[in-house]
């Protein structure tokens, strides 16, 4: 069983600081007088103790404690320009910064939970004893400063007072490092004690990249201390690897919500966004994809935004679904990101008014940054996240150099979206979650959009994403389960955790209508795979605002459905007319069939996958496998009964409905 506060604080350990007294009497070593005065008013004292170990191991130059004042920003901005960890670029507040090129990714081989024997977790995670974790920390991150600043911040991973909220703390010899938190978290120094004392813990996240040198790079770690709540990160500069109040801290979360909180609350990896539906009701969403799955996409089609990647969810006191974005900022994959796809985003980066970090993007002559996927015409030289750059340079293996990095980034805050909601997405009381989507990237097999029969069918269908390995993440390659787009930041047992989902989304907590929706997403199948040539995808970017004012009409029982053993499936007719009306485009009966039509074989095979890679997995419910055999046992009546490729006709005829090509149609469900 994972418990809180198990085994050595290794922070304590290294630093040797056990005492509010001792900690004192660093500061006023350690720190000058204003940056005393600042740290005067955080009281807790664990996390005094924190700092001061922190201090006492690492041995940095100078202490500046960042109040999340505009004067404490801009000197943060500025220390990052000066020690050239960033550059200035055209636009007013826009920089540049390169990582390594051999560090553009989390690097998951050398990303570690701190354990204490015994204790289990994930098949997936890469684990170190505490002995040995406390072993490396003291002769890699001793002194690892020296020389170099401190900067320490204090933040909120969701709006001040929000029941989800989680405070946290941001240590960092990287001005980067910081002036991205700057950009991505709230800054709460004045509320910390108070947001300690509402949530009985806080988050530690220690970093350094020490001297940013390639040979330096083997030794690169990110240790996660579950125990303990805190993160070591050293020798990398990536923002995924450092900026450990974005997916380190979510693990931490998803640990709290899994053993601590079971049946009040989820940490996941969810966009959240805001539908404007018929007679201008609001619907919010919360969807789950892996990278490149179009996550971002789907968010930024809301017309209210409130964020991209992660999400805390809880059950409302009035059985609702709420919640909330931990980050007030998007750390986005800047790739296939246009005017015709995201014109919202695109805004903010094309013209003035707006900060924002490039990272690992081609800048050309006139400091312009460029990117794949941009819909502009892009420059024939530049510096890139290799170096100098011109058109058709190559690696050494022959492969020619793209203009950007698959996973170069953009950090930019929230607000100056113009979808962005700011009143909702401050907002402690979360806003109302109706629809939870489950997406991935499958060429062959589901369709683009289903509604899970019941909450446990819903849990089965997030714990069967399936993707392609991404650029995110460095020594990962081909085809991959992606259960919940969650899996790689599960900390403990997948059993313990979809347990847990199972426990949340079963809740009779919930009333009946604030129970949400379960549905799937699917934007990639092929020409291919339907019957044609080609790998050209069925549908484009624009048809997802379909997908989602489809689910926000079946939300609200506006819509009928046709019946499957996967789910429901929407009825031609509907999406014709929503096609039209909000993409004004139009979408023939053929192109339908071909979306909508069951490959019975293809959804068995992935079933098979499924059931396959999940018997390495202990203590796993066994409603899920009860799931799958009754999707199974109705596919194999379907095909038995209408081949191997049933249309949508075909299941209409069999509930007794009439439905012709032009869309008209008898009662339905």
């Amino acid at each position: 069983m994972f418990e809180l506060k198990r085994g050595k604080d290794i922070l304590v350990e290294t630093g040797g600081i056990r005492s509010r007294e001792e900690a004192q009497k660093l500061f006023e070593n350690a720190l000058d007088r204003e940056n005393r005065s600042k740290l005067r008013h955080v009281k807790n004292e664990e996390a005094l103790l924190k700092i001061a170990n922190s201090i006492a191991m690492c041995k940095p130059d100078t202490v500046f404690i960042n109040t999340g004042s505009d004067e404490d920003k801009q000197k943060v901005r500025q220390m990052s320009l000066e020690r050239g960890e960033e550059e200035p670029l055209a636009l007013k507040d826009h920089t540049i910064h390169f990582d390594l090129p051999q560090e553009q990714a989390r690097i998951i081989d050398r990303t570690f939970y701190i354990i204490n024997p015994e204790e289990e977790t994930s098949v997936l995670a890469k684990t170190i004893l505490r002995s040995e974790a406390l072993e490396y920390i003291e002769k890699h991150m001793g002194g690892i400063m020296r020389g170099m600043p401190m900067l320490v911040g204090f933040f909120s991973r969701g709006p001040v007072g929000a029941k989800a909220s989680i405070p946290a703390i941001q240590i960092t010899s990287s001005a980067y490092v910081m002036h991205s938190a700057n950009i991505l978290y709230r800054n709460v120094y004045e509320k910390f004690d108070g947001e300690v004392e509402r949530t009985g813990y806080f988050f530690t996240n220690l970093h350094s990249q020490g001297l940013n040198r390639p040979e330096d790079l083997p030794n690169a770690r990110v240790f996660m201390d579950r125990s303990w709540l805190t993160t070591f990160s050293m020798f990398c500069t990536y923002a995924g690897n450092t900026l450990l109040l974005k997916k380190g801290n979510h693990r931490f979360a998803v640990d709290l919500a899994t053993y601590y909180k079971r049946e009040e609350e989820l940490s996941e990896h969810m966009f959240i966004t805001g539908l404007t539906g018929p007679g201008g009701r609001k619907t919010f969403f919360a969807g789950a994809a892996p990278s490149g799955c179009g996550k971002t996409t789907t968010a930024m089609v809301g017309t209210d935004f409130i964020g991209d990647d992660l999400a805390q969810l809880w059950i409302g006191g009035d059985g609702t679904l709420r919640g909330i974005n931990p980050e007030k900022g998007i750390f986005g994959i800047i790739k296939d990101v246009s005017r015709e796809s995201d014109p919202y985003l695109m805004k903010c980066l094309r013209e003035e008014g707006t900060e924002v970090i490039w990272s690992n993007v081609l800048i050309d002559e006139n400091r312009v940054p460029h990117w794949v996927g941009n819909g502009e015409e892009h420059p024939e030289r530049g510096i890139n996240f290799q170096g100098e750059w011109w058109e058709g340079k190559k690696y050494k293996d022959g492969k020619e150099i793209p203009i950007s990095h698959p996973n170069a980034r953009v950090t930019l805050t929230n607000d100056p979206i113009e979808n962005y909601n700011v009143e909702m997405a401050e907002d402690p009381r979360g806003v109302p979650i109706k629809v939870i989507t489950y997406s991935g990237r499958d060429s062959n097999t589901m369709p683009p959009v289903w509604v899970a029969k019941n909450p446990e069918h819903g849990v089965v269908l997030g714990a069967s994403i399936v993707s392609e390995a991404t650029a995110t993440e460095v020594g990962v390659k081909g085809i991959r389960r992606q259960p919940w787009a969650n899996e790689p930041f599960i900390p403990g047992p997948l059993g313990e955790y979809m347990d847990a989902q199972f426990i949340f989304f079963g809740s009779r907590k919930f009333s009946e209508e604030g129970r949400p929706l379960i549905a799937g997403l699917n934007y990639f199948l092929t020409h291919e795979a339907r019957g044609g040539e080609g790998k050209e995808l069925l549908g484009e970017k624009r048809d997802v605002k379909v997908w989602l004012s489809w689910l926000e009409r079946r939300a609200h029982g506006d819509v009928s459905a046709i019946e499957t053993p996967i789910g429901s499936i929407p009825l031609y007719k509907d999406l014709k007319d929503l096609f039209e009306s909000e993409i004004n485009k139009n979408y023939p009966k053929e192109l339908y069939d071909k979306q909508f039509s069951l490959y019975i074989d293809n959804i068995i095979a992935r079933i098979d996958l499924q059931r396959e890679a999940y018997r390495r997995e202990k203590k796993l419910p066994s409603k899920l496998f009860e799931v799958y055999d009754e999707q199974k046992k109705e596919l194999l009546a379907l095909k038995e009964k209408h081949g191997a490729v049933v249309l949508p006709d075909m299941l209409l005829k069999d509930a007794g409905r009439a439905y012709s090509a032009s869309g008209n149609r008898g009662s339905s469900s």
